[in-house]
Order: C-alpha cells, then sequence, then structure tokens
C-alpha cells in the first residue's frame, strides 16, 4: 500500500514519549509533517528540555514507524517550550521566574542536595534556563558542589542581589554571605526571613527553572517555607531502606498539606556498582522508591547509583553532569531531570497574566 500522509500522522500520533507517558496526539506535540517520496521531516514539540534528546527520540520514531510498515527515513525537529504552572493559589508567582522546583528530603544523609544541584544542571544542559536557590540555611551545600566557595554575590544599590554563576546556573546561598567556619545560629522565624529575601531580593533574571534546595527534614521551618514560596511542584529525595521511607512520607504530607504537587521521587543510592569486579549489590534495600511513588500515586523518576565519584565530583566543585556528561551516572540524573519537567508539563498552567491588572495613577 503506498504511504500517505495521514498514515504517516496517525502512526506518530500513536508513538508513547517515553517522559511524558503520553502519545503525541494527547501532548499535542506533532507541529509539523512534510511527506515527499523519499524523506519525512517532523517537528516536534515538548514541554520539557530537549537539547541532546533529538537522537534518541529519532531512532524510537524511526522504529515506531517500521512496525507501522512505514519505512520512509525520518529527519526529527525537535524544540522545547517551558511554560509557567501554577503554585498555591495564596501565592503569587516569582517575576521572570517561570517554575520554582522544590527538592526535598524528610530527612538529612540521602544526598538530597547532590540530586537537588544535577537535576539543575541536568535541565541546563537540556537548554531551559536554571537558577539554584540554597535554603539550607544551617548546612549550605551548593557553594562547595558549584566550585563557589569564597565567594560572594554583590549588590550594587545595596537593595538587590546579583547571584553568582557556575556551570551555566544562575546560584544562591545563604553560605555566599556568612562566614562557612561559623555556624548559624538562628531561631525559625529568622531563617524563614532570610530564605525569604533571598528569593524576593536576588536578580533572578528570566528563568525557566528555580531549583529550590530545601533544608532536610519536615518541621516548622520546612513547612512554613513550603507555605511562602510560591512552589509548581516538589521532588521528594529517598533511600531504599524503611528509615528513610519513612521520613520521606512525612516529606509528601507536608506537600500535600500546603497544596504543592508532587511531580515524583527519586531513589538516591539505590544500588551500587563495584568500580574492580562489576558486582551490583543494593546496599540500602531495593525497591522502597518505587512502593512509596505507587503508595502515592506519583512518578518514580529515577533510581540513582551510590558511586564515589558522584562524592568526588560534587566535592570538587563539578557535579557529575558536568563532570561526566556522557557517564551512565550522569544519564540517571538527565533522564531523572527530563522526568520531573515531563511531569511538570502535564500540570495546570499559571493564567494569572490571562488578567488585567488595575492601576491607579495620579492626575
Amino acid at each position: 500500500m503506498p504511504i500517505t500522509e495521514a498514515g504517516v500522522r496517525a502512526a506518530l500520533e500513536s508513538f508513547v514519549e517515553p517522559y511524558l507517558q503520553q502519545t503525541l496526539a494527547q501532548a499535542g506535540a506533532l507541529r509539523a509533517l512534510e511527506l515527499t517520496h523519499d524523506t519525512l521531516l517532523v517537528r516536534i514539540e515538548l514541554g520539557f528540555p530537549t537539547l541532546g534528546y533529538t537522537h534518541s527520540l529519532q531512532t524510537a520514531l524511526q522504529a515506531h514507524l517500521r512496525a507501522h510498515q512505514i519505512t520512509v527515513p525520518l529527519t526529527l525537529e525537535l524544540s522545547s517550550v517551558i511554560l509557567p504552572h501554577a503554585v498555591q493559589r495564596n501565592l503569587k508567582p516569582l517575576a521572570g521566574v517561570k517554575n520554582i522546583v522544590a527538592v526535598a528530603s524528610g530527612k538529612g544523609g540521602v544526598g538530597k542536595s547532590t540530586v537537588a544541584v544535577n537535576l539543575a544542571l541536568a535541565w541546563a544542559a537540556g537548554g531551559a534556563q536554571v537558577g539554584i536557590l540554597d535554603a539550607d540555611i544551617y548546612g549550605p551545600s551548593q557553594p562547595l558542589m558549584l566550585g563557589l566557595a569564597g565567594q560572594h554575590p554583590s549588590s550594587p544599590d545595596g537593595k538587590r542581589i546579583h547571584p553568582l554563576q557556575a556551570h551555566g546556573l544562575i546560584a544562591m546561598s545563604i553560605g555566599f554571605l556568612v562566614d562557612p567556619a561559623q555556624a548559624v545560629v538562628w531561631r525559625g522565624p529568622m531563617v524563614t526571613q532570610a530564605l525569604t529575601q533571598l528569593l524576593t531580593d536576588t536578580e533572578w533574571g528570566t528563568l525557566d527553572y528555580l531549583v529550590v534546595d530545601m533544608p532536610p527534614g519536615t518541621g516548622d521551618i520546612q513547612l512554613t517555607l513550603a507555605q511562602r514560596v510560591p512552589v509548581s511542584g516538589a521532588i521528594i529525595v529517598t533511600t531504599p531502606q524503611d528509615i528513610a521511607l519513612a521520613d520521606a512520607r512525612k516529606g509528601l504530607a507536608m506537600f500535600e498539606k500546603v497544596a504543592v504537587p508532587v511531580l515524583g521521587i527519586v531513589e538516591n543510592m539505590s544500588v551500587h556498582v563495584c568500580g574492580h569486579c562489576g558486582h551490583i549489590e543494593h546496599i540500602f534495600g531495593a525497591g522502597g522508591g518505587a512502593r512509596l511513588a505507587a503508595e502515592h500515586g506519583v512518578a518514580l523518576l529515577g533510581e540513582l547509583p551510590l558511586d564515589v565519584r558522584i562524592r568526588e565530583q560534587a566535592d570538587g566543585g563539578r557535579p557529575t553532569v558536568v563532570a561526566e556528561p556522557d557517564s551512565p551516572a550522569a544519564q540517571a540524573y538527565v533522564d531523572a531531570a527530563r522526568r520531573a519537567g515531563a511531569v511538570l508539563s502535564r500540570r495546570a498552567r499559571d493564567r494569572s497574566a490571562l488578567f488585567p491588572k488595575i492601576v491607579i495613577e495620579d492626575s
């Protein structure tokens, strides 16, 4: 049978995009299709960062078409448009920032900050404009992880803060403003006020994503921050063992309490691969993140490895996504970032810009 444009379109629209878990028709992602006797040009637009994704998606689409007896060589033009998504009803989105994504954990020691910075770097590597706010006032990690320890932001007018930059990220942390050798001894209200100022007084510019590396735990400070920061979605980081999962459940409950959608679960330190013999071992157990995600009806965004190089790279100021971008560990972060971006792209959009604003001026 002859290959027709209608047949090709029907086949393409039935393709399930791996990160969105929707067909191209459901996602409204197929923007154009041009078929000649021996070539096929397809334009697809997705709602998450796609730089570096074209080759693998084109290969998958070509295989999908072959399964439908369509063998015309395919050329894919892939683009992305990151849209702003809704935040808590009582809060206004931050000017210039399309989406704030909180990365949280129910307890410390699960590698939340390492996950946060690598997810941010993966979005940036995908072509997005990305910032990271280190909200862990008591134990800021991002200055060291980004290679910015000892550096300080500027404030030409004494009011607005010009953040630092590293590896394509805009970065702000209390660690840039205080002596790292001194402990921050502040009560809860002082911490929340400090974070609010860091968020609102920083010149973020125009960002697709602002990743907030939340302090660990689910106490009063974390709850207050979740209530004050206009968040489009949250990511919960856990390790597979039961004690971490129990605390991760509390983190999920906290965001549910303040009506922040949870984009999914990242299971960190999921599996250890021996660098000498290749033996695979689930040191902290297996499948905990998947069970937690299934219990709460959210996505399992990724299962990240326990690898000494990830720690060494973060301590050296060049996290895995920039230090070894072609490594399996970096690809695990990229996959998790794409899944998170895809889940967020399916959330309700921010409609505040559609409504008129009334301004009263003196005559």
